[in-house]
């Protein structure tokens, strides 16, 4: 692989190769032929603690990120610790150290990310039938997309949206399904 480096012996940024990759980054000039180190740009890793809500249960896992990553109450991120399932979650909550809470931190001073899974969730739905109100547990992907007026199937019953509430309090006509809280329906 060439990149442009800075070459100490002609004193000027020159295609250079890579010759020894490892404790030290051994790079050799393409003009000069000349052998030299460079610092390589490694990002410090922070071992995070992630507690990730899914439906019903939670799993904790470890992940590393860059130490100078922002990471804010919100944010989306992808947790992948080799070992169990990828999954996409949202931050709900960050810990630092002492138990202390913050809305935004970087991930070095972060002990412990709370957060719930976005990419399959549980969506609650209340369905009214003469004057008897059933509730159902719809699983859905993240990214489904609900809108008032929508006909749906909920166990074997048919439903019409009629009303749809966010995590955030708002009523909107269309949402997302990570973004709701409940939607209420009318049977038909």
């Amino acid at each position: 692989m060439q990149e442009e480096i800075f070459c100490p012996e002609c004193g000027d940024f020159t295609e250079h190769v890579t010759v020894k990759l490892r404790r030290e980054h051994l790079v050799r000039c393409e003009v000069c032929g000349t052998v030299h180190p460079t610092g390589l740009e490694r990002a410090r890793l922070a071992p995070l603690r992630v507690i990730i809500s899914a439906k019903d249960a939670s799993q904790r896992r470890t992940i590393e990120i860059p130490a100078e990553d922002l990471l804010k109450v919100g944010d989306e991120i992808l947790v992948d610790d080799g070992v169990g399932d990828v999954a996409i979650v949202e931050i709900t909550s960050i810990e630092l150290e002492g138990g202390k809470r913050e809305e935004e931190a970087r991930a070095g001073d972060v002990e412990t990310l709370w957060t719930r899974a976005v990419d399959e969730v549980v969506v609650k739905v209340s369905v009214q039938r003469r004057g008897k109100t059933t509730s159902y547990n719809i699983p859905a992907g993240g990214d489904e997309t609900f809108a008032v007026g929508d006909v749906r199937t909920a166990g074997a019953r048919r439903y019409r949206v009629e009303k749809i509430r966010l995590r955030d309090g708002r009523s909107p006509d269309r949402a997302l399904a990570k973004e709701i809280t409940r939607i209420w329906g009318a049977a038909l």
